[in-house]
């Protein structure tokens, strides 16, 4: 009588090992707590947030700290769940605020970006902008002759040909929100610097393009 043949079940099919699970759990943990940091204390920085988000859990965070990508991905399930009507109220509140400063900083050809844009914006969050001048010295008279109150930063950042580089800020506030200008020479509106989430070139919206983010019908 022939033998039965054998079917070799392929590594690929086999479920992951038990602590493999276990770490992406804990990843996703961590994740969700990194999330529910940024939308209600006011961390901005991800890396921060995933730091302290680890610490409370009790984890190691060279383990299972989750990408930045991750942490997005639950802010937004944060937010559908628990932002609610206040939440989208005050995303518009923020992006017509944005609309404000985008027509008042036209000659330095503004684009909004980072969680206004996305959608990801909290009470504590800022309306980040990119604004394009040859010198940070016309910015800083652009406010110092409508005497708006503002304080200068430097944020460092990733770049596209590779390595970090430091860029001026501007911050200051309008209508009761905080907002900073990171101030790029003209020839980087060609290119956006990569994004601080995913490593791809940052999403930037000029005036029009958020013109009719606002009136389109909010999910």
């Amino acid at each position: 009588m022939p033998r039965a043949k054998r079917t070799r079940t392929k590594s690929t099919d086999r479920p992951p090992p038990r602590h493999l699970r276990r770490l992406n759990q804990v990843r996703m943990e961590v994740a969700a707590e990194a999330a529910r940091i940024i939308a209600t204390e006011g961390q901005h920085n991800y890396h921060a947030a995933k730091k302290k988000a680890a610490e409370r859990i009790g984890v190691s965070e060279r383990l299972a700290l989750p990408s930045n990508v991750e942490v997005k991905e639950a802010l937004h399930r944060y937010l559908d769940l628990y932002g609610g009507s206040s939440h989208r109220q005050n995303l518009e509140q923020m992006r017509h605020a944005a609309i404000h400063i985008m027509r008042l900083l036209g000659d330095f050809n503004p684009r909004l970006v980072g969680s206004v844009l996305d959608g990801t914006a909290g009470r504590h969050s800022r309306i980040a902008f990119h604004v394009f001048a040859d010198s940070i010295e016309s910015v800083v008279l652009f406010f110092s002759e409508r005497d708006i109150d503002f304080s200068q930063e430097q944020r460092q950042i990733r770049w596209h040909t590779g390595g970090h580089r430091f860029i001026p800020l501007i911050v200051s506030g309008f209508e009761g929100h905080a907002v900073d200008l990171a101030v790029f020479e003209p020839v980087s509106l060609r290119q956006a610097p990569p994004s601080p989430i995913d490593g791809k070139p940052q999403p930037r919206a000029t005036l029009p393009e958020v013109e009719f983010l606002v009136s389109s019908p909010m999910p």
